[in-house]
């Protein structure tokens, strides 16, 4: 294959794209070196991603053995989804990020091996499903094959790997795949017209195109943005055994949505795709639209943890049948939430995107109250057990686990359904290169944990910066410039939306820029090798409240401590209580400690709730008089870190009183 024109090395590589506002930094510039992320990393190194790998390569993932089974290397059917061989590309992108920064030749020499049979599988044409090839399926005949996520999830995954490792076995597979997609889908047949409903392909579409320079991926990108909302919503042939309309976000165009509907995780992919798409087109109605959704998403969808999709089953505000996905505004339910893990990191990947086109600091505060949140509780603190579903509440007894397919009450050592797994996992990976991007004239710093910075600004010029901090559990950040050019450039910090009053000072004094927050502080200067600049953001444990129109929420309260959101589980109240019992007062002191040995480290809220003891439930309502309760000190813990004590209760809201 001749040599391609990959610009960078970033995860998302829009350092050439003409309508982005900041641009990624090549994946390894930042390292994390000690903190919270260092230790995640480290386990996504150790732990997360080989562990995964031993799955998915072996007799319970069964991935590399769809491929082996096309081949003739094995007998046997096809296990897993029809979605299967994208969640086994997702794993492949992880350990190519983990060989980025360990070079564990090893892993290379892995991936190789697992590259020449999926190579070796596909079809001359380019076709490559292992389910459809091994049942003998006609190609592209019933969408509810996943054909589009697949290929999605291996054009990113070819990039990825071609960028940060030379080689071009991957990339040659994806090209090949994608050029067929393009004779198939580009003369936009009739029968086709809805077919790319599972929209990573728009994404790794771009990326091929940003890599090798042919801008007929990004043309057939456009085109399966333009084919939603186009065609009659009719059951055909085509969607026989899988749902339409609303669900698959086919009501209405792109262009003229307003509301976010269907699967998250559907809707979510179809809006990153199209931030990229408008990255490189600069369509003002593209970015209109997106606008939008992300409004509606962030301030009338999503739960206090950064989660999204309300509900494993219900109905679109034009009364289709959705599943895994988004219902009426503000109607957020707390036991029966659905928050996939997968629509939870599709959340912060769109806020990625749109803050790369954008600018705006909003953006990376949903990447980050994601991250912290709703993305991490989906794995357990060993790095070995996941959940699909992430629920805000969990009761004993309240839900029959046997009759769901996903939700299930602890972490499962694996899912049936493995999409979410190797998403976080590839995602915990890449986290560095999100940490900071480039400006016109400088470097944002958009999250915060102990790193190392080593790149080049736009105009060429290196840049060292050191990040010395033990966020989230506490607030004082310390960035030190260790080598720089001699005129003047901006830094740009994060001031997260819940950092009221923070202060920053350069060189020991007040740096006289504002720190708003919700917003980016600029400091603009000549630097030089030793300056310091420090950041305190306010880290008190606060209460939250939900907005009025959250029914399931009134007169309740959350807490959180920076970026981070806590809950409160059985196994921290006395024996036998219940959480339906636990309430709080608003006058309740709300204490900080961390606790070093503790649920892999944490910083743990600690307080005076009221526990109800006169609870009698033997009959939908009945009359009440004044509830008695006691006084029991407790603590709250943060969210993510839940269920990792057993199976136990928990929620993260409680009632308050404030008299």
């Amino acid at each position: 294959m001749k040599p391609v024109f990959a610009h960078t090395k970033a995860v998302t590589s829009n350092s050439q794209s003409p309508h982005v506002r900041l641009r990624s930094i090549n994946l390894g510039d930042c390292r994390w070196t000690r903190g919270f992320w260092a230790d995640k990393f480290k386990l996504c190194t150790e732990v997360m991603m080989p562990h995964m790998g031993t799955i998915l390569k072996g007799d319970v993932g069964h991935a590399l053995n769809n491929f082996k089974i096309v081949l003739g290397l094995r007998s046997g059917e096809h296990q897993g989804f029809s979605w299967h061989d994208g969640d086994f590309y997702k794993w492949i992108e992880a350990a190519t990020y983990v060989y980025a920064f360990n070079r564990d030749d090893a892993i290379l020499r892995d991936l190789d091996e697992v590259i020449g049979i999926i190579g070796r599988a596909q079809e001359a044409d380019g076709y490559l499903h292992t389910e459809i090839q091994i049942k003998g399926i006609r190609h592209f005949s019933n969408r509810k094959y996943h054909e589009m996520y697949n290929y999605g999830h291996l054009f990113t995954a070819a990039c990825i790997h071609h960028r940060l490792t030379g080689r071009t076995n991957l990339l040659g597979i994806a090209v090949k795949s994608a050029d067929l997609l393009y004779r198939l889908f580009q003369p936009q047949p009739k029968e086709l017209a809805r077919f790319g409903f599972n929209q990573t392909q728009i994404m790794g579409l771009v990326e091929l195109c940003r890599t090798t320079g042919d801008r007929r991926y990004l043309a057939l990108a456009e085109i399966f943005i333009n084919n939603r909302g186009k065609s009659p919503v009719v059951e055909d042939s085509s969607t026989e055994g899988y749902p339409i309309g609303d669900m698959v976000q086919e009501r209405v165009p792109l262009r003229e949505e307003t509301e976010a509907v269907g699967h998250a995780v559907l809707a979510l992919y179809y809006y990153a795709g199209a931030a990229d798409v408008y990255a490189e087109t600069g369509e003002q109605a593209l970015i209109d639209a997106l606008d939008r959704l992300w409004e509606n998403v962030v301030n009338r969808k999503m739960y206090v943890t950064g989660a999204v999709g309300q509900t494993h089953y219900g109905a679109s505000t034009r009364r289709d049948k959705i599943e895994e996905g988004f219902i009426d505004e503000y109607m957020m339910p707390n036991m029966t939430a659905y928050n996939e893990t997968c629509a939870n990191i599709c959340n912060a990947m769109f806020s990625h995107r749109m803050l790369g086109v954008k600018g705006q600091s909003k953006y990376a505060d949903v990447m980050e109250l994601v991250m912290f949140n709703s993305a991490l509780s989906g794995i357990s603190i060993d790095g070995k057990h996941y959940y699909y579903a992430n629920p805000l509440r969990k009761i004993h007894g309240a839900r029959d686990y046997s009759k769901m397919n996903t939700e299930s009450p602890d972490r499962l050592p694996y899912l049936e359904c493995f999409c979410c797994p190797p998403n976080l996992v590839r995602t915990v990976a890449q986290l560095s290169g999100w940490a900071y991007s480039l400006s016109d004239n400088g470097v944002s710093v958009n999250l915060y944990g102990g790193n190392q910075l080593q790149t080049h600004l736009l105009d060429g010029s290196e840049l060292k910066l050191k990040q010395e901090t033990n966020y989230p559990w506490d607030g004082a950040v310390r960035l030190t410039v260790e080598a720089c050019r001699e005129t003047p450039f901006e830094i740009l910090l994060r001031i997260p939306d819940w950092a009221e009053g923070s202060k920053i000072q350069l060189n020991g004094r007040d740096a006289g820029v504002e720190a708003k927050s919700g917003a980016f502080a600029v400091i603009k200067r000549t630097w030089k090798p030793g300056d310091v600049v420090t950041l305190d953001l306010p880290m008190e444990a606060t209460f939250v409240e939900g907005h009025s129109r959250i029914e399931e929420v009134r007169n309740q309260v959350a807490l959180r401590r920076g970026p981070l959101v806590y809950c409160i589980e059985t196994p921290d109240l006395p024996k036998d209580a219940r959480i339906v019992d636990v309430s709080l007062q608003g006058s309740a002191r709300l204490q900080v400690e961390h606790l070093p040995d503790f649920l892999g480290g944490v910083s743990v809220i600690k307080t005076q709730v009221q526990l109800r003891c006169d609870r009698v439930e033997d009959r939908m309502y009945r009359a009440v008089k004044k509830p008695v309760c006691k006084a029991c000190d407790v603590q709250f813990v943060p969210y993510y870190a839940w269920s990792n004590r057993g199976d136990s209760e928990m929620t993260v809201f409680v009632p308050v009183s404030w008299s």
